[in-house]
């Protein structure tokens, strides 16, 4: 054998070993992330199915060390709060990607707002819901419903921010030059092409932007923070599932500690089930 081939048959050797480590390594980890995955869906499961009742959907929180009660009050803020955020936030986080994708690409400010909605993206969003404690709360003096939608919301809208300029991107400037070429106005071909291409991918967007918000805790334990009772009134405090789970599973009564389990059962099934429509949206797309 030459020393040519020789030296061949080493490299090829070396480069077969570290590949073998790299995929060891690879597999090791995420071994152990599915390994932790796993058991929190099957702790979420087993014990949230057991406080999952007729009562759980149709009764308010109960009172402590009662046994009887569920989360009828929790679910209806919760929903209503996520919902308004996400009506609130979708229509600016798509004209502002709309902003950045067509017309802001090479200016200051969209440089500018592309850059802040970075840090928004990356920010705690118990720092939002201290801002938004700071702005509302403080100065009207009390919790409410709609403190809790304008910090969900602030959570929202860089979401679709990001989602929306990054989906119209991906549109093939082919397009917009076919539809200039015929003489259509710019915001006509934004209105009718690129958006109308790039729908799939900005619903996509919006989708995981409210899977994100509905279990969010942080911020509204600062700005809805709780209500034990039905209300349907945005101007005071109002229950929601965050913060029932967040009070429940720390106490010592077992029903509470039940439905905090079932809370969060609900939680997940409904962000898994957000998930799941977002990737099918996706798929459709291509």
């Amino acid at each position: 054998m030459s020393a040519t081939s020789t030296g061949r048959l080493a490299m090829y050797n070396k480069r077969r070993r570290i590949n073998i480590v790299a995929l060891t390594l690879s597999m090791g980890a995420m071994s152990l992330g599915l390994i932790w995955l796993v058991w929190i869906l099957f702790e979420t499961i087993t014990q949230g199915v057991g406080g999952l009742s007729w009562a759980t959907f149709t009764q308010m929180t109960p009172p402590p060390n009662s046994d009887e009660g569920g989360l009828a009050n929790a679910i209806f803020g919760s929903l209503m709060m996520v919902c308004l955020a996400t009506v609130i936030g979708t229509p600016i986080g798509v004209l502002s990607g709309v902003y950045l994708a067509e017309y802001g690409q090479k200016t200051w400010l969209g440089n500018s707002v592309r850059f802040i909605n970075d840090i928004l993206l990356s920010a705690p969003s118990i720092v939002i819901g201290l801002f938004v404690y700071s702005l509302i709360v403080m100065r009207f003096r009390g919790f409410s419903g709609w403190a809790g939608v304008v910090a969900l919301a602030l959570i929202v809208i860089p979401v679709v921010i990001r989602t929306t300029e990054n989906m119209l991107n991906l549109v093939p400037s082919a397009l917009r030059e076919a539809a200039y070429a015929l003489g259509t106005p710019k915001w006509k071909v934004i209105m009718t092409v690129t958006l109308k291409a790039a729908r799939a991918g900005v619903l996509t967007g919006v989708l995981l932007a409210l899977a994100r918000v509905s279990g969010e805790t942080a911020p509204l334990l600062l700005t809805a923070f709780n209500n034990r009772f039905w209300s349907t009134d945005l101007t005071g405090p109002m229950a929601n599932l965050p913060k029932v789970i967040f009070d429940f599973a720390m106490s010592p009564y077992e029903n509470w500690r039940q439905l905090a389990w079932a809370a969060v059962f609900i939680i997940t099934v409904g962000v898994l089930l957000l998930n799941i429509a977002a990737r099918v949206l996706f798929k459709n797309k291509h």
